[in-house]
């Protein structure tokens, strides 16, 4: 890093100017958040990173972003010409979801918190649905922590919540809460959609990594959910660190029928991992609802 922080984790990623743009979650040495971006023209190294944050904490970004900003998601909505970034706002309030739009990633414009506290993880769909944006999100209710959908006209107001994935319980590897990771990925079968699912243990959380598909026109129906996780914790980096056992991915990008997924490894680094999009599909025809 250009500059001194404390880790690097939870970062969305984009396809910009045939680069690969990632917009990191840094966390500075009072512990607080914020996001800046890096840029590789292959997506792997020669990382370029800016000497100072897109998006942090200020006083004019009111009183919602005071203890930080956290685990954006891009999503280019061809209908505005511009990027959305979906990100975590966190203050004295509790967390809850922001957003911001920006056309170069030098200037973004905040449209501020969209839904109250306490409410992470918000994922905006690629295009519209019959006129309407949509967005994955996920409210805490007491100790229930399911995966919503909302939908808005402008971005601004959102309405007509919908539980489309819910935590299964009990023993299960996303059994205390779910939410989702990258951003929907339009197929042909439906939006293939992958979320982080949280197990707890003796010794705390483990943050695993699932996959589920919703129809293409109406993302209210569940097509098909897999049973098992595909991505867990297992290297050093993943089980060792200021959060041990968690792999969260926040963006990826698509080079044709492949996926690289970015995501953050105990809440301290950044690391990559690859996956076909027919091969996904082909797994999840097996476990259609």
């Amino acid at each position: 890093m250009p500059y001194l922080c404390h880790a690097v984790f939870n970062p969305g990623a984009a396809l910009v100017d045939g680069e690969t743009l990632l917009l990191l979650r840094v966390e500075d040495m009072e512990g607080k958040s914020h996001l800046t971006v890096a840029r590789s023209a292959d997506g792997i190294s020669g990382w370029r990173i800016e000497p100072t944050p897109l998006i942090s904490p200020t006083d004019d970004a009111g009183p919602h972003e005071e203890y930080g900003c956290e685990d954006p998601r891009i999503t280019y909505l061809s209908e505005l010409g511009k990027w959305v970034i979906a990100y975590t706002a966190y203050s004295p309030m509790g967390a809850g979801p922001a957003l911001a739009l920006t056309s170069d990633f030098k200037v973004v414009e905040r449209l501020g918190l969209v839904l109250a506290p306490n409410n992470k993880d918000a994922a905006v769909f690629p295009r519209t649905i019959k006129g309407r944006f949509w967005m994955l999100h996920r409210p805490v209710a007491g100790a229930v922590e399911h995966i919503w959908l909302t939908d808005s006209p402008d971005l601004v107001y959102w309405g007509h919540p919908w539980m489309v994935l819910s935590e299964r319980g009990g023993p299960w590897w996303d059994g205390v809460k779910v939410g989702a990771a990258t951003i929907p990925i339009e197929t042909e079968e439906g939006w293939l959609v992958l979320y982080h699912g949280v197990k707890q243990f003796t010794a705390g959380f483990t943050y695993r990594v699932g996959m589920f598909l919703l129809d293409l026109e109406d993302p209210r129906r569940l097509i098909a959910r897999f049973p098992y996780w595909i991505l867990g914790p297992r290297e050093h980096y993943e089980t060792t660190g200021q959060s041990p056992n968690v792999v969260f991915p926040c963006g990826h990008v698509r080079l044709d029928d492949q996926i690289r997924v970015y995501y953050g490894a105990a809440d301290t680094c950044v690391c990559m991992a690859t996956a076909s999009i027919s091969e996904l599909l082909e797994a999840l025809k097996k476990y259609r609802i």
